[in-house]
């Protein structure tokens, strides 16, 4: 199966994607044999708030890459909520990207999150993976649109397009959700709604005062914010901020353009590479974490668990107390 995948065979590829989201040993055995072939896709996640339109911003930008001058293969990994009675995800993402039915250079792949907190399911990281070794250049990853969980996306991508749209309510939203800290690039979609340059000024505002070295301008009727030279740094990213029209094509030349950008930087600055150990290390703790505890778990006998959680319930024992009573 993995040499099918490297040849990007989409059977193989969709049966292996199923083997490593139900965590089955063939698909620990052929991840293993994968992994020397990663590193090379750039992953790029979308998140924010439901009803953003994250789902047709993700089709649009599959779309423009697929109609660039030189094409690239674009595999998308949309994780869909569980439903609480089934466990399975409703897939309406696919209904959303009928555009891109029947191109070869695309791969669609729907997951449900199985309970995961994070937007993300637990697999995901290995499903990129899989998609990246199949030779896909760009990995698009949406994720749920869960709220302040979100931010488990900023561990998995090498940039990170976090969506807000015109007319939410609360101009603080976005910072109570804790999500604007982890966007390498802002997009206020659904530009052609009321209230869109107060919106933006509200997000140059919570990015201003996050980064106070930042002053803003005003550029051909928009406020841009910018670094004095003397206090730029070679490698600072400023966070850019792009309006769209998803559902039109609006602006998707522009996102693509900084998107490409982006990349660049991270690459001359060395922020792939700080990235890339970044997002390792937590695939590595969390491995690290789930063995040992069903390692752990598999010492002590369900009656010995039981009445440690029973006293636990009648407040005999604090959490801790409990735990050193399980403990060797």
């Amino acid at each position: 199966m993995p040499d099918a995948v490297l040849k990007g065979e989409r059977l193989a590829i969709s049966r292996l994607l199923t083997e490593v989201e139900n965590d089955t040993p063939a698909g620990q055995a052929a991840l293993n044999e994968l992994f020397l072939h990663t590193g090379r896709a750039h992953l790029i996640g979308v998140t924010g708030a439901p009803g953003t339109g994250k789902s047709s911003l993700v089709n649009q930008i599959a779309l423009h890459y697929r109609k660039a001058k030189t094409p690239l293969n674009v595999a998308i990994v949309a994780v869909d909520p569980s439903s609480p009675f089934t466990g399975g995800a409703v897939l309406g993402d696919r209904v959303r990207m009928r555009e891109l039915s029947g191109d070869s250079g695309v791969f669609i792949r729907s997951m449900a999150t199985r309970g995961s907190l994070g937007g993300l399911a637990t697999a995901t990281a290995g499903m990129a993976q899989v998609l990246d070794a199949a030779g896909f250049d760009v990995v698009l990853i949406e994720t749920v649109g869960a709220g302040q969980s979100e931010v488990e996306v900023a561990k998995l991508a090498h940039t990170v397009l976090v969506v807000d749209v015109p007319g939410l309510g609360d101009d603080v939203q976005a910072i109570k959700a804790g999500i604007l800290e982890i966007a390498d690039i802002l997009v206020l979609n659904k530009a052609d709604r009321p209230g869109v340059e107060a919106a933006e000024r509200a997000l140059l505002g919570m990015l201003k005062l996050g980064h106070p070295t930042k002053h803003l301008v005003q550029h051909h009727g928009h406020v841009e914010e910018v670094l004095t030279p003397a206090e730029a740094a070679a490698d600072d990213w400023l966070i850019p901020i792009r309006r769209t029209v998803a559902t039109e094509g609006t602006g998707l030349p522009e996102l693509l353009e900084v998107l490409a950008q982006h990349k660049a930087h991270l690459q001359a600055s060395g922020d792939w590479q700080r990235r890339e150990r970044a997002r390792l290390h937590t695939q590595l703790q969390e491995l690290v974490q789930h063995t040992l505890l069903a390692q752990w778990r598999s010492t002590i006998s369900e009656e010995r668990y039981r009445q440690a959680l029973d006293k636990l319930v009648a407040r005999q024992l604090s959490p801790r107390q409990a735990l050193q009573t399980l403990l060797p």
